[in-house]
């Protein structure tokens, strides 16, 4: 299908309102709130569990579950939600998500107890699973092929804003009220999304569909298996029976998934898209760059905290930067790609974020903020934000406008699952090394049993330069064999997070092909392009196949 063609399509369709129009404007702010309301879900309540637990009585393992229940749910169920969205109408989805996240943050706000919570939570994650792939979809739907990019900048910079306003917000809270009202508070932004969808373009459901429940069911089911498993490993291994068993059947689920969705005659998820080479390249530098990502942001703070002796606000606060410049730069570099095309931004962008996570193995013990961490901060900081609205409009506009929701789902759950993945790796690496060392390191010291029991317990913890319990005469012996031990264990966390943000880049300058697009002179500043005929370039690739997505 041609670029006019296309265009035309969408027109009547009803799905892109004219260009600058408030009605864009309205529905993008409401895009923005909506997914804001469910990321900061999933950070505001890691600032409130010491809360939770004093007021419902908690122990680990439930304050654990209210965590990773809302995690399980949302990332097992995301994939389902953009179908539906493509199905029933995006609008229609967004709207049962949003809503039904207000009345989930009710529920928690007045749980009676840890179960209520957990439950609460659950459901919540159900509601971001229709709510947060829908959000891109009406994006793709409201904004035409050449302010896609500049959107989804805007989108990705207000909501890299609120994801730290969000934790301090909720500190307050916690200090004012009560941990209750985390969850409260969201009834306002949940109202406000909800009035503001009224500006949405309607979209429509497709005629005689059926949604695809067997699929449904076997994607469901074989996404929570690999989450459930990546988020129990860090703290029980894998040989635990409840990672090894769920990682394993989950991946056996998305095999016959695969299998059910290629012979199904309405599929859930249309394979064809795959076929689209920028959709496939697209989400294998989505996979790399994310993993990156997830294991910088994770051991950096935890490093900074345990090793260097920062307070929790410092930690957190030292990337604080990346989403300043994110702010400031994300639509721009978008509007760049949607001119010149994504490769340079989606290939040079995660080579730069790359080089300044590499810029971390200057860091000791006891780093500078300004001269050791602010420099790799801003350099990755600056590769971020050439990467994210390019990549994210690149992957959904290849798919097609029909499949934004599905495309958005399999984009957010890679994303997901990469975060995951790398962090249970890096985790195994960063226990390996750090442990190398601290053997190597403590085979000179004769140490006292007290002095090895508290060198065991702190092993645990990863990365610390502390021992409690270890005996004074043995303390500076063993603080700096553990100090030692973690820089060490760092810089291996330091060398997957930026190869993997390194092989990202290399995926895309490799993989993605800018499209070709014919350019009307018309459409151009001042009516004219300099050097360019009405028809500039020939016609684009071509897209896969329309397939009906619904049951099989």
């Amino acid at each position: 299908m041609s670029a006019d063609e296309t265009s035309a399509a969408d027109a009547a369709a009803g799905r892109t309102a004219s260009p600058g129009t408030a009605a864009q404007r309205w529905t993008l702010l409401a895009c923005i709130l909506g997914s804001t309301v469910v990321f900061l879900d999933g950070t505001v309540v890691n600032v409130a569990l010491p809360a939770i637990a004093d007021g419902l009585g908690s122990g680990l393992a439930a304050q654990t579950w209210i965590v990773e229940a809302y995690l399980l749910t949302l990332g097992s169920l995301i994939l389902l939600g953009g179908s539906l969205g493509d199905l029933l109408g995006r609008r229609r989805v967004f709207t049962y998500g949003v809503a039904g996240f207000g009345a989930c943050s009710l529920l928690c706000a007045i749980a009676p107890s840890s179960e209520t919570l957990i439950a609460a939570r659950a459901l919540q994650g159900v509601a971001g699973a229709l709510l947060v792939p829908s959000t891109l979809a009406l994006i793709m739907d409201t904004f035409d092929e050449r302010q896609r990019g500049a959107a989804i900048g805007s989108w990705t910079a207000w909501t890299g804003i609120a994801m730290v306003i969000g934790p301090l917000g909720g500190g307050l809270l916690l200090e004012v009220v009560s941990w209750r009202w985390i969850f409260a508070v969201n009834v306002v932004p949940v109202a406000l999304t909800l009035w503001l969808l009224q500006h949405a373009p309607a979209g429509h459901a497709r005629p005689g569909t059926r949604i695809d429940w067997a699929g449904a069911a076997l994607c469901a089911l074989g996404l929570a298996g690999p989450v459930l498993a990546l988020t129990e490993q860090p703290s029980r291994g894998w040989g635990d029976p409840l990672v090894a068993l769920p990682l394993v059947g989950g991946a056996l689920l998305l095999v016959a998934f695969v299998l059910w969705e290629r012979r199904a005659r309405m599929p859930l998820l249309p394979l064809s898209m795959f076929r689209a080479r920028n959709f496939s390249v697209g989400n294998l530098s989505t996979f790399a760059l994310y993993g990156g990502l997830n294991v910088l942001t994770l051991f950096l703070v935890l490093f900074l905290q345990q090793v260097a002796g920062w307070s929790p606000i410092a930690a957190g606060a030292a990337m604080l930067p990346v989403t300043l410049i994110t702010f400031f730069l994300a639509k721009r570099f978008g509007a760049l790609a949607d001119t010149l095309g994504p490769r340079r931004f989606m290939g040079f962008g995660p080579l730069i974020a790359g080089a300044g996570i590499l810029l971390l193995l200057r860091v000791g013990p006891d780093p500078s903020y300004l001269t050791d961490v602010l420099p790799a901060v801003l350099v990755f900081g600056l590769g971020l934000a050439m990467t994210v609205a390019p990549l994210t409009a690149t992957v959904l506009g290849a798919a097609g406008v029909e499949h934004a929701g599905v495309a958005s789902g399999v984009n957010n759950a890679v994303s997901r699952v990469a975060g995951l993945l790398a962090i249970a790796v890096a985790g195994a690496a960063v226990a390996g090394a750090a442990a190398t060392t601290l053997d190597d390191e403590l085979a000179r010291v004769r140490l006292t049993p007290a002095a090895e029991r508290a060198v065991d317990r702190a092993r645990d913890l990863r990365l610390t330069a502390h021992a409690p319990g270890t005996p004074a005469g043995e303390r500076a012996a063993v603080e700096q064999a553990l100090t030692d031990a973690s820089v060490d264990g760092f810089h291996v966390a330091i060398w997957i997070g930026g190869g993997l943000a390194l092989l990202g880049g290399a995926i895309s300058l490799i993989g993605i092909k800018d499209p070709r697009r014919r350019v009307s002179c018309e459409s151009c500043p001042g009516g004219a392009l300099v050097g360019a005929s009405t028809e500039l370039r020939p016609e684009p690739e071509p897209e896969p196949e329309p397939v009906a997505a619904g049951g099989a």
